[in-house]
């Protein structure tokens, strides 16, 4: 799998020399739909569990085409998608997507390591485009995918598909609401055993670690329970597995971050246990959620109200409510609910979990 993406990847550059420009005017003048076409790039099981069945509900937007290396998997969505042959491409002829308007929005949902050039590429194209989480690997990676999409004029969002569930949306807003009074400490964790040892997940390169993938998890968990962006922050990693989470790939990491009100979180993530939860103290009470970041069943409880879980929303998929979301964002002209930003914001702050457990101290977050 890593040699024929790293073929793919090499080999693709050489069809990247097409005339863009008129595709990114074209993107600013392009007629109104009433759904937008989205092309799949990447068919492993995000996409292909979660995504394509999810577009199957979709209002706004559905799934116009596919980018695959392997012909065997394009025959296969070709039929039970009836995906159309000019809608099927290579990552070698990925740069024609240009010239097709079924195709509205390029979903980006390959290793971490290979976001920023597909996500470049297909801004040059004039496509909007979604990118999965992580964002990508780097700081400088996220701000060169936003500089792209924002020079040729499209929309670029990221996959945080819980900013879009409405019971995170509802305990936000209650948290906003000082319902639990000023917030002091938040308690955060996303993980789950991962007994795989050849994935990308496990491969430094392709923008593996736990931190990079669920991680994000739990820094979303405290940025969205404060509502501040953290100044600072402590870390440790470990490993039960150095022969799978070796070169300083991280199995499990634990981080400490200091939001400037004063509040703090600790935040656990890990590819060698199972836990999912977010607990928030305040002033005047707690909120307890879990599971936190399942894609559904989430439930949430208020301190003083023990004997009731709320559980609002019943969300039939999550992907779902994200693509049309964004879908609707684009063709209204509206700011998207996860936009490139919040992917460099976490970026950011993975970057100096990782430098703070390395050195052991402190590290001060921009």
């Amino acid at each position: 799998m890593t040699s024929r993406r790293t073929f793919l990847h090499t080999t693709a550059l050489s069809s990247a020399a097409l005339t863009l420009s008129p595709n990114v005017l074209w993107s600013a003048t392009r007629p109104a739909k009433d759904k937008l076409g989205v092309a799949l790039v990447g068919l492993g099981y995000y996409s292909t569990d979660l995504l394509a069945p999810a577009l199957q509900k979709t209002k706004n937007c559905y799934l116009a085409g596919i980018v695959t290396g392997t012909p065997e998997k394009a025959e296969k969505w070709k039929k039970q998608y009836n995906i159309p042959d000019k809608n099927i491409y290579s990552y070698q002829t990925f740069d024609q997507i240009a010239n097709n308007p079924d195709i509205d929005v390029i979903y980006v949902v390959l290793p971490p390591s290979m976001h920023e050039e597909y996500v470049v590429r297909a801004a040059k194209m004039g496509k909007h485009v979604w990118v999965e989480k992580p964002m990508a690997v780097t700081a400088k990676e996220c701000q060169n995918m936003i500089d792209a999409c924002a020079k040729n004029k499209v929309s670029l969002a990221v996959g945080y598909r819980l900013q879009h569930e409405p019971n995170t949306q509802e305990w936000m807003k209650g948290l906003r609401d000082g319902k639990i009074g000023k917030i002091q400490m938040v308690s955060c964790s996303a993980a789950y055993y991962d007994a795989r040892t050849n994935h990308w997940k496990q491969k430094k390169e392709m923008g593996g670690g736990v931190m990079y993938d669920m991680g994000v998890y739990v820094l979303q968990g405290a940025r969205l329970a404060t509502g501040e962006e953290p100044i600072a922050v402590t870390a440790q990693q470990y490993t039960s597995r150095p022969d799978v989470y070796k070169n300083g790939l991280d199995e499990t990491t634990m981080a400490q971050l200091i939001f400037p009100s004063g509040a703090r979180a600790a935040v656990q993530t890990s590819y060698g246990m199972n836990m999912n939860y977010l607990n928030v103290t305040g002033s005047k009470g707690t909120l307890y959620v879990e599971p936190y970041s399942g894609y559904n069943g989430q439930k949430a409880v208020w301190s003083g109200n023990s004997n009731k879980i709320e559980h609002p929303y019943e969300v039939p998929s999550q992907q779902t409510m994200q693509m049309d979301d964004d879908a609707a964002a684009i063709m209204n002209k509206k700011p998207m609910i996860a936009p490139g930003e919040e992917g460099l914001r976490d970026i950011k702050i993975v970057e100096a979990i990782y430098a703070a457990a390395k050195s052991g101290k402190e590290v001060k977050i921009s």
